[in-house]
């Protein structure tokens, strides 16, 4: 089974700086928070406010393609997670065909929001959303592994504002 959910807001973990994306149960009270990158945040921030740049973002680019091709997106679906990482599905249809392609969830919530398809949520994923482990280890222990997790985790927010939209 699945659930109808919305976007209820954006929030930041407070012990990890990350982004997250809280999603609520259309007709009840379950939430789902899903922790996405920054720049993922920045394109789903930017669709709720209603902020638009000089130049198409990503999402915004693929909005385009689809429409141009007469793609419809029918819903997206957060439909696994497996070792602290949400799965994704976005259903989409073509002339007479239905298809599906796998997605992050935070890429299928930003085109969500720019196409005004609904958003589901597995009923499993909603329980155990709640026993995800916040201190889990990163699977890469390689020393370019933690090399790039160290540059993860020291960005710093101001660092994307030098690049130019």
């Amino acid at each position: 089974m699945y659930t109808p959910m919305v976007v209820s807001g954006l929030t930041v973990d407070p012990v990890t700086n990350s982004p997250i994306v809280i999603l609520k149960e259309v007709d009840g009270d379950a939430t789902l928070p899903i922790w996405i990158g920054l720049l993922e945040a920045t394109a789903i921030a930017s669709e709720l406010e209603g902020v638009r740049f000089s130049r198409p973002m990503t999402h915004d680019l693929l909005k385009n393609m689809l429409d141009m091709v007469n793609i419809k997106v029918n819903r997206i679906e957060v439909c696994d997670l497996k070792d602290n990482t949400y799965y994704a599905l976005i259903h989409f249809s073509f002339e007479d065909r239905e298809m599906s392609i796998d997605a992050r969830p935070s890429d299928a919530i930003a085109l969500s929001l720019r196409l005004d398809a609904p958003i589901f949520v597995a009923d499993k994923v909603i329980s155990e959303s709640s026993q995800i482990n916040l201190k889990a280890e990163p699977e890469d222990k390689s020393e370019k592994g933690k090399k790039w997790q160290d540059i993860l985790e020291n960005l710093n927010p101001e660092d994307f504002g030098k690049y130019k939209m």
